[in-house]
């Protein structure tokens, strides 16, 4: 009788050696961790590519390249241009030198034409004035005059700022300290009445038609600004003149301002007194009306209002 073989047994095969080190196999196994499988897989389903970080680093360079690229071509274009802006400045101003010489030609050429034009009048004042040409010359300020006289100064008062609100106090003038255009006027008329035979204010001649008024705070002469101090000449008995206009209403006026609101004045004796002919001349004649003349009712072109200049 023959003998089987023995029968193997078919177990589970035998265990390896490094089954008890569990921990080193797996990471032997599994060399990359979860995590970063998972992010090549995710980058591996959107195309691959480079990381998001990168992109915003690489767009960012890309924009500042483009924006240098710009301020490069602009910076040539102006360059380029240049000489084309420099060149119209200079015929700008070219063109403005020239108008201006233009104008200031011309403003001289108008007063050559006034100065003459004045000449003219005064000399036709004196050979067609008749026996009082030399009066109607004075009165009018066609001439030049110089003599014995006074010299009168009003000042504002020391320290006189805007913003009043004192007696004085007007639309026009807000300081009381000011001296306003009425005082001006009350001091002509007070030398006038005085004796006065030719006045002047800061070198500005006066005559019968002369206008003193105000425009804000300034005081205006026949349309021309004066600064203060504003310095009178009056031509006359200089002593009697000076007595009698202190004496009179606006001398006394005058003095009020200076004891009340502080303005500065003086009044003096003068020698000589020089005042330049008017910058206008303005005469006006009246002749009697034809119709007056026929009725013989003696009423001309003096009562009426009307006349020739």
């Amino acid at each position: 009788m023959s003998q089987q073989p023995p029968v193997r047994s078919t177990g589970s095969p035998p265990p390896r050696p490094d089954a008890s080190m569990s921990l080193l196999t797996n990471v032997m196994d599994h060399a990359l961790d979860d995590g970063y499988a998972e992010a090549s897989a995710r980058r591996a389903a959107e195309g691959g590519g480079l990381p998001r970080t990168l992109r915003a680093k690489l767009g960012l360079a890309a924009g500042l390249v483009l924006a240098a690229l710009v301020v490069t071509l602009g910076a040539a274009q102006a360059r380029i241009s240049a000489p084309v802006v420099a060149k119209e400045r200079e015929e700008l101003i070219d063109r403005i030198e020239d108008e201006t010489s233009a104008a200031d030609g011309l403003e001289k050429r108008i007063e050559e034409l006034r100065a003459e034009v004045g000449e003219r009048q005064r000399k036709a004042l004196e050979q067609h004035g008749g026996d009082q040409g030399q009066l109607v010359a004075l009165l009018s300020g066609a001439t030049p005059v110089h003599g014995p006289g006074v010299r009168l100064v009003v000042d504002d008062a020391e320290e006189t700022e805007d913003g009043g609100g004192g007696p004085r106090e007007s639309s026009g003038f807000a300081d009381t300290g000011r001296v306003r255009d009425r005082d001006m006027q009350r001091v002509v008329n007070g030398l006038w009445q005085a004796g006065a035979e030719a006045v002047a204010i800061n070198g500005q001649r006066l005559t019968a038609l002369s206008a003193i008024r105000a425009a804000g705070d300034a005081i205006l002469v026949d349309n021309k600004p004066l600064v203060p101090p504003y310095t009178v000449l009056a031509v006359g008995d200089g002593k009697k003149l000076r007595t009698t206009f202190q004496d009179s209403a606006d001398g006394q006026y005058l003095h009020v301002l200076q004891e009340n609101f502080g303005i500065r004045t003086s009044i003096s004796d003068q020698g000589e007194v020089r005042l330049p002919a008017a910058p206008s001349l303005i005469v006006r004649t009246a002749q009697p009306s034809e119709t007056g003349a026929g009725t013989g009712d003696g009423r001309g072109a003096a009562e009426t209002g009307k006349g020739t200049s």
